[in-house]
């Protein structure tokens, strides 16, 4: 039976990750196969990682694997490290149901060889939605991606695609320079589109100077893929 390893980076959610985690197992225990909850706290000033270890004791699909350092791909790197499935996953918990990660899941058991992401069809605001625009723009003229939702998640790939368990970026790059390794080894990309309004839990952390930083970001991204090429 495949075992599917669904990672959680989570930062400062100790006053909503214990519904995130009981919404999903409730959800994930519908589906055919097994699972496994992997939650990274990383770099947290409030109770998470206490929160998290908690979780971890009580429910036996879940582990904790705390990191002392912060960044969106810092965590994710750690959980997939960290994972022991053949299928992987990972996810934004505060911008993903439980519905939307169940039904996700389910196309990866319909579609085993390829990647699965995310593509939003609604943000929040309409500065949001032209911040995306204009990052998605950026990453499709300078690393030939096509997807407009560069960061949509959930992510979902088999562990045989294997560069993609050997990714550099410890910050919210990693879901650019996932695709742009999707594209140089072939690996095979399938959007579902998702209509997403609003979060279920937590605050973005994403302002005008993270924003500036991803498009700076973006620019680096491009020479780091071309001196390891």
């Amino acid at each position: 039976m495949t075992l599917t390893s669904i990672v959680l980076p989570v930062h400062n959610q100790a006053d909503h990750i214990e519904d995130v985690v009981q919404g999903y197992s409730q959800a994930l225990d519908s589906l055919t196969g097994e699972y496994e909850l992997l939650l990274v706290p990383n770099m947290c000033s409030d109770a998470s990682e206490r929160v998290c270890a908690e979780l971890a004791e009580a429910h036996q699909p879940v582990r904790s694997e705390p990191i002392a350092g912060g960044g969106w791909g810092r965590a994710v790197k750690a959980g997939l490290s960290a994972a022991e499935g053949e299928m992987l996953c990972y996810t934004n918990s505060a911008r993903t149901s439980p519905e939307i990660l169940t039904l996700m899941l389910a196309y990866s058991l319909a579609y085993k060889d390829v990647v699965l992401k995310a593509n939003r069809r609604i943000r929040d605001s309409l500065v949001r939605r032209a911040g995306s625009v204009l990052y998605n723009i950026e990453c499709r003229v300078l690393l030939d991606l096509a997807s407009w939702d560069i960061n949509g998640t959930p992510k979902i790939f088999p562990r045989s695609f294997g560069r993609l368990l050997d990714l550099h970026r410890d910050d919210d790059l990693i879901d650019a320079e996932l695709l742009a390794v999707c594209a140089r080894e072939g690996y095979p990309v399938i959007e579902v589109p998702l209509l997403l309004t609003q979060r279920h839990g937590g605050r973005s952390t994403t302002n005008l100077r993270s924003a500036a930083r991803m498009y700076w970001g973006a620019v680096q991204l491009r020479s780091e893929l071309r001196r390891r090429a």
